[in-house]
């Protein structure tokens, strides 16, 4: 997630709201935020996703989606 200027407390306060969010660390690199999002459907998700992108102050994302976690 990238944050316009330096709004990152507030927008990290807004998405704490979130309830399929499940982490939410601090970067640096082009993204500000990382978010960890569970969702029980492919259409819950991108719901998700379009409203994390709706939030003022958010101008950019981008999007992985995890297959598997290897041990």
């Amino acid at each position: 997630i990238e944050v316009a200027g330096q709004g990152a407390e507030r927008i990290i306060a807004r998405l704490r709201g979130f309830p399929e969010i499940r982490t939410l660390n601090t970067t640096n690199g082009r993204w500000d935020l990382v978010a960890e999002i569970e969702a029980d459907s492919l259409p819950a998700f991108d719901e998700s996703l379009r409203r994390i992108r709706q939030v003022e102050g958010i101008t950019a994302t981008e999007t992985s989606i995890l297959l598997s976690a290897r041990k």
